[in-house]
């Protein structure tokens, strides 16, 4: 896998993904750790300030389906089959990360889990994602 091009392809290859200015952390054969800077567009609940749910999941997805992306090869197709999100807390108004570590790897079907938490506090986590995606191989 040719990793430099998946984080191109996170980042900037993905319009939806350059919406949420999610930024690759760290990326590694079956693993990802991505982030979204805080921005008040992101807000769900402006009485608190904490972050949309749909931000969360989008978050979810995205770092899992990745991650599940790091242990195919680049011309490999990855589609979302099912994901279940956890809220655990409010996200607050600050950063939020995603980490992923797949967990189950097959022909055509990979299963990944994704824990998210805000700022400098990756031991609370504001919510716990399964996700298992379609894996179509290229030729």
């Amino acid at each position: 896998m040719d990793f430099a091009k998946l984080t191109e392809l996170i980042e900037r290859g993905i319009p939806f993904n350059e919406v949420l200015g999610i930024t690759v952390e760290e990326l590694r054969e079956g693993y990802v750790r991505l982030r979204v800077p805080y921005r008040p567009e992101l807000v769900g609940d402006v009485r608190r300030p904490a972050l949309h749910g749909g931000v969360i999941s989008s978050l979810v997805d995205v770092c899992g389906g990745f991650a599940v992306w790091t242990c195919c090869r680049l011309e490999d197709r990855i589609a979302t089959i099912d994901l279940g999100v956890d809220y655990l807390r409010p996200a607050p108004d600050k950063d939020l990360f995603a980490e992923a570590t797949v967990r189950l790897l097959g022909n055509r079907v990979g299963n990944a889990h994704v824990v998210l938490w805000s700022g400098g506090e990756p031991d609370k986590h504001v919510a716990v994602g399964r996700c298992v995606y379609n894996i179509r191989r290229g030729r």
